[in-house]
């Protein structure tokens, strides 16, 4: 059992709360203030990693869910509503989602199978009892940078007039080619990316 209530937990759970409001800023064309709340969330992303790596009390197995779940939200968010507004293609999107779902339903899975029986709902939601910590692998670290990094741009691209820009075909591309490196290392890598702590007898 651990303490849930931690800083870089209650910052995932902030911007897991702001991807929605992001979105509809998006979809309303409201480019300015959807680019800077999208960089106050970037800063919680790295203010959350920071705390946890720096002060063990503070680091926890739900947070090492929580933190690539709250990007996985706040992600599928944006391209969904970049989309919406044409400023990311739909076949991007539907890659990068694709890929989420299918690592999301993974994670629900371990938690499935490492809560030892009798599995009880009460015991699988519940965030204070530890049993698996997550390890993403190096390549999907920087494929989540890579899609931030185009959300940011495309958000940029109204602001600062350079829609349909070479830079941001080339970015279309970039993330394609990690997202799909990203899925592919999990699929090599998966049991390795995941750390039991609680092991069934």
């Amino acid at each position: 059992y651990e303490n849930p209530w931690t800083i870089p937990n209650l910052l995932c759970v902030a911007r897991i709360g702001l991807s929605p409001y992001l979105g509809y800023l998006i979809v309303e064309e409201e480019f300015n203030l959807a680019l800077g709340l999208f960089t106050l969330a970037g800063i919680t992303d790295l203010l959350d990693g920071y705390i946890a790596r720096n002060w063990a009390n503070q680091k926890s197995a739900l947070g090492s869910a929580l933190d690539p779940l709250a990007d996985k939200i706040l992600i599928s968010v944006l391209y969904v509503s970049l989309t919406c507004a044409e400023l990311i293609p739909a076949s991007l999107t539907a890659m990068v989602l694709m890929r989420d779902i299918i690592l999301i339903a993974a994670g629900f899975y371990i938690r499935y199978r490492t809560v030892p029986p009798p599995r009880t709902l009460s015991k699988y939601f519940n965030p204070c009892y530890a049993t698996a910590r997550l390890k993403p692998t190096f390549i999907s670290k920087v494929n989540t940078a890579v899609q931030l990094v185009l959300v940011a741009a495309s958000l940029a691209a109204p602001v600062f007039q350079y829609v349909d820009s070479v830079f941001l075909h080339c970015l279309w591309y970039i993330t394609a080619l990690t997202t799909m490196a990203s899925a592919y290392s999990y699929y090599l890598h998966g049991r390795s990316a995941v750390q039991v702590l609680n092991r069934m007898k």
